[in-house]
């Protein structure tokens, strides 16, 4: 796999965004290279220092944060007295920005990773003057569709593991909403429910992320655990906070909104996001975007051939070459 060699932060901190919130940043690289922003996946997934990676550290200004709730940003939603109604995609997208002014940076390439690339092209279509270029991997969208597809559609696909998902559930919720049913047990003030509840979130998304399915470390940190589940299932089961019309999919309907903003897909052949058709979808409505694909590769940015495509990405944009 074609990464650049592991590089430590030269500057790190703790943001108040407001709301009781303070967000976790550090930078690395070139404190007077091109400035770029990761955005980590999730929602509540926390950031990678691997992420670091994709980038020429003699070339980038790389900077790296935690989303409200995740990682090293406090308050944790792991713990249940944390208020979730200050932590949506508008908060997170006004955090980017004070981010941005705190650093005295004036544009940034912005890299995303699944819900990141979400993220990182929702924030293109609402601030295009501040973003140079996009590079973003195992793209999704944040529609419904996508949340139905990765909650139910799969069921047909794993069968066994679907049942399991579903029996946590009251019966007169299990062919309804599931991630808003899940948020609904995730939010219970008894906590063996929410343990129980965060647990088999995770299972289910052990079993639709590989074949064969791998054990996932970080799953087995209980708050790691439960502050994820509990993010996830908020977003999920509230439209992503991306407002009416996400039936359809907002980010698409907007996608032609960051116009002269060019940008990079690379997208593994097996993700499961592709049986929507969405990152082709999402690719031919916008002008100056390429769309790469990784053979045999699903929802994982780090696997071989999606690690040379995006170093590739971000060497071009690095060098000035669009």
């Amino acid at each position: 796999m074609r990464l650049y060699p592991e590089t430590g932060p030269y500057d790190h901190g703790m943001l108040d965004v407001g709301d009781g919130n303070r967000v976790s940043w550090e930078t690395c690289g070139n404190p007077q290279g091109k400035p770029a922003v990761v955005l980590h996946g999730g929602p509540g997934s926390g950031r990678s220092a691997a992420f670091r990676r994709y980038f020429d550290p003699a070339v980038y200004r790389i900077v790296l944060f935690d989303q409200r709730g995740c990682g090293r940003s406090t308050p944790h939603a792991s713990a249940h007295d944390t208020d979730m109604s200050v932590n949506t995609t508008a908060h997170t997208l006004a955090d980017l920005e004070l981010l941005r002014e705190h650093l005295g940076i004036e544009r940034w390439l912005v890299w995303g990773v699944s819900w990141g690339s979400a993220l990182g092209l929702r924030y293109a279509q609402t601030h295009p003057d501040v973003v140079t270029e996009l590079v973003l991997t195992a793209v999704a969208t944040g529609s419904n569709p996508e949340v139905a597809l990765l909650t139910r559609g799969l069921g047909q696909l794993f069968p066994a593991a679907f049942e399991e998902f579903r029996a946590l559930l009251p019966e007169d919720e299990r062919d309804g909403d599931l991630a808003a049913a899940y948020n609904r047990l995730l939010e219970s003030p008894d906590r063996a429910v929410r343990e129980r509840a965060a647990r088999a979130w995770t299972d289910w998304e052990t079993a639709i992320a590989s074949r064969p399915p791998r054990s996932v470390p970080r799953y087995e940190d209980p708050v790691f655990r439960m502050g994820f589940a509990r993010t996830v299932t908020h977003y999920w089961g509230n439209d992503h906070f991306l407002g009416e019309g996400n039936d359809e999919g907002v980010v698409l309907r907007d996608v032609h909104l960051p116009a002269g903003v060019p940008g990079t897909l690379v997208q593994g052949s097996l993700d499961p996001g592709n049986l929507l058709g969405i990152v082709w979808r999402l690719h031919h409505a916008w002008p100056g975007s390429e769309l790469l694909i990784a053979d045999e590769v699903g929802h994982d940015a780090g696997a071989p051939g999606m690690t040379e495509l995006l170093v590739a990405a971000t060497d071009r944009y690095g060098r000035g070459e669009r």
